[in-house]
């Protein structure tokens, strides 16, 4: 009986081997992509690397399998990436404003992890670090052929622990060593809600606030600052997105809610597949409010989630863009967890903006240019860090260091004048 099993299983096991010879030989004749063929190949490498890699400690199947789907990932965009069971933890941490690291959002580009925004109130944003930074060495070890998970693995930990980074500064050529401190990051999303400065706004009410990022609370915090913002009589509204690296889509389209009519397309995604065609309007019972004027502020480090809005309140021309053409990070990831706890997270699909602008790789450009330097930005995000900053400090900080922010100023003053102006010389019905 024994004999049987045994020769039944070795007859089983030789089909297989065939089958997949027979396929391998089918793909290599025809050209075709054959999955077997490749699986096979695949097989064989790693039966190779189990059985004559000098290093036996290194070739369990789990180390060989995890590195081979991190390659993979890796292979297919900046984007994509295989995240082990802990990755995957941290990164539902991070939707949830809580971990512990620099307060780096970063990006692989040109084959190096950049620097896609510094959040505020961070090591990184207070040590001087800026969007568009190139990290060449995390501790001493360089990041030239370091996948985008492991970066981030390394500029986390604990806190209280220490990191040393070399920066290079693609605009000015400069290469500088930051030594930083871990902390637990806890990210606010909406800051600075205010009226600004008479001085600088008179005849008429401006509102400013600043959204760090797209999170789940972040809708409602938004609600929140409008109503007070409206309550002490806001005509218009500077929305600040600069050094925004995006979050939730769908935080973003609801924040898109407060200020567009209900079921309203702000973006669509296409993809390969059905499911990945999709559009993503406002909700049908969205809080009314006000048609007043606005501008958005948007720079470099303005990406995904911000890039989405700015699209949107563009296209629709519920706002004008002020500042500088955003990052180009415009493409969908879906979460897949797999059974070990681990997960893939890979790309989808890209985002189409209402008037069906691709943002991936080209950014969302302003209606209104104003170009800053990168040590103007240092400099002014320095001293904007946090809520400390006193309303006469602000308004002298506008008129000396924030070029962007005076420009929105004043379009939205000029849209007003000619508001009034036109609403003067309509005739009166009787």
């Amino acid at each position: 009986m024994k004999r049987r099993v045994v020769l039944g299983t070795l007859i089983c096991l030789l089909f297989i081997v065939l089958g997949l010879r027979v396929h391998h030989a089918l793909a290599a004749e025809t050209g075709e992509d054959n999955g077997y063929a490749q699986i096979s190949i695949f097989a064989k490498a790693v039966q190779l690397l189990r059985q004559d890699y000098v290093d036996g400690s290194k070739t369990s199947y789990h180390d060989l399998i995890t590195a081979a789907m991190k390659g993979m990932l890796a292979s297919l965009d900046p984007h994509s990436q295989f995240m082990d069971p802990e990755d995957f933890r941290d990164m539902q941490d991070d939707t949830r404003s809580r971990f512990n690291g620099l307060g780096i959002e970063v990006s692989v580009k040109s084959g190096l992890p950049t620097v896609v925004t510094p959040m505020e109130d961070t090591p990184a944003a207070k040590a001087g670090i800026l969007s568009g930074d190139q990290i060449l060495k995390i501790n001493g070890v360089s990041t030239e052929k370091m996948d985008l998970q492991d970066a981030v693995n390394r500029l986390r930990g604990p806190a209280g622990g220490k990191v040393t980074l070399t920066i290079l500064r693609p605009a000015t050529k400069e290469v500088k060593e930051y030594t930083l401190e871990r902390v637990e990051i806890k990210v606010q999303s909406v800051k600075g809600a205010r009226l600004l400065d008479p001085e600088l706004t008179s005849p008429f009410k401006i509102g400013y606030i600043r959204l760090i990022q797209f999170n789940e609370p972040t809708p409602d915090e938004l609600s929140h600052a409008l109503d007070d913002l409206q309550k002490q009589g806001m005509q218009a509204l500077i929305l600040d997105l600069r050094n925004n690296p995006g979050g939730l889509l769908n935080s973003a389209v609801d924040v898109c809610a407060q200020f567009l009519p209900p079921n309203t397309k702000v973006v669509s995604t296409q993809g390969r597949v059905a499911s990945q065609q999709r559009d993503y309007a406002t909700a049908t019972t969205a809080k009314p409010r006000p048609n007043f004027p606005m501008a958005v502020l948007a720079n470099e480090g303005s990406a995904s989630g911000a890039e989405i809005v700015c699209g949107a309140l563009k296209d629709l021309r519920r706002a004008v863009i002020v500042g500088e053409t955003t990052f180009g990070k415009g493409s969908v990831q879906n979460v897949m967890q797999l059974p070990d706890g681990s997960a893939l997270r890979f790309t989808t699909a890209k985002y189409y903006t209402p008037g069906k602008q691709v943002i991936q790789g080209n950014g969302v450009a302003p209606n209104i240019r104003v170009p800053m330097s990168a040590e103007q930005e240092r400099a002014l995000f320095a001293l904007r860090s946090g809520d400390s900053v006193k309303p006469e400090e602000d308004k002298d900080i506008i008129k000396t260091r924030d070029p962007q922010m005076l420009r929105a100023i004043d379009a939205l003053k000029g849209v007003m004048i000619y508001a009034q102006q036109t609403s003067a010389k309509e005739p009166i019905k009787k």
